[in-house]
């Protein structure tokens, strides 16, 4: 009991601490969810085993790399947050949430669903996969495997010969329509009610594995090229390795996403733009 006591005071200083003190410093999140408790890396180290890690992106996603030991409770369900109570049912352990990385929403939006609903004890691990995956691969798994092999995450530089900046992006699907097909996977939250290429494209978000695999099977089929794009051009990273895997040769995601593209369009019309940090 009296370790039980002491374990929890740990985590509440050190979420309460990490919530005053945590500077914005490429955490564009923690200005736009000032109430949101945030965990460091070195932190999530130290407390893992007495924490309860929930991965909040899609299941294509947590099924190609993950924290070890997470669980995947996709914050876009429509399920979430009875499926968080169902977990804190089973488990009465402080919560952290997680998604991509520093510009990723998706950590904070569940801890906020969680507040919103009277699920206490829940705050954000907001540096992201990729972060965790390079700085404590015991810690992680790829494709189900831990250690992951570093040199087995696709490389920086192979992902960004991949990238199409948006002005590009759009010139090129207007270029050919017969032989080229567009991809929006963002999810709910983030597409709103439509996309940026009405009648040319189609919207399969990322946790709709199967669909997703049916649309590449069938362009790689047809011999067309795919041009994907998300909310900021982080979330298609993960889906390179379903295109590797399934050896799509042709297929370009947009640099910075749907936001940069917004952004431009914006500017052509002479209108300030948006943070794209």
């Amino acid at each position: 009991m009296k370790q039980t006591t002491l374990t929890l005071l740990f985590l509440i200083n050190i979420m309460s601490l990490s919530s005053v003190l945590a500077a914005d410093n490429g955490f564009p999140g923690r200005k736009k969810f000032p109430d949101i408790p945030v965990v460091e890396k070195e932190q999530l180290l130290k407390i893992i085993d007495d924490v309860v890690i929930v991965d909040a992106r899609s299941p294509l996603e947590f099924k190609t790399l993950r924290i070890k030991g997470a669980v995947n409770i996709p914050v876009a369900n429509k399920t979430f947050v009875d499926d968080v109570k169902a977990l804190r049912a089973k488990n009465s352990k402080p919560i952290v949430f997680y998604c991509n990385g520093r510009t990723c929403m998706k950590s904070y939006i569940a801890s906020k669903k969680c507040l919103k609903a009277k699920i206490n004890n829940v705050s954000a691990y907001d540096a992201g996969m990729f972060e965790w995956a390079q700085a404590y691969p015991y810690q992680a798994e790829l494709f189900g495997v831990s250690p992951v092999n570093k040199s087995d995450i696709i490389p920086s530089a192979r992902f960004k010969a991949r990238l199409i900046p948006p002005e590009k992006f759009g010139a090129n699907i207007f270029r050919d329509t017969s032989k080229n097909l567009v991809l929006d996977v963002r999810d709910k939250f983030q597409r709103g009610a439509a996309g940026f290429f009405p009648g040319k494209e189609a919207w399969i978000s990322l946790d709709k594995e199967e669909q997703l695999r049916n649309y590449i099977y069938k362009a790689r089929k047809a011999n067309k090229t795919i041009y994907i794009y998300d909310e900021v051009g982080k979330q298609v990273r993960w889906l390179q390795y379903a295109l590797e895997s399934a050896d799509m040769k042709n297929y370009y995601f947009m640099k910075k996403g749907a936001k940069a593209y917004y952004a431009n369009m914006m500017k052509e019309m002479g209108i300030s733009t948006i943070n794209l940090k």
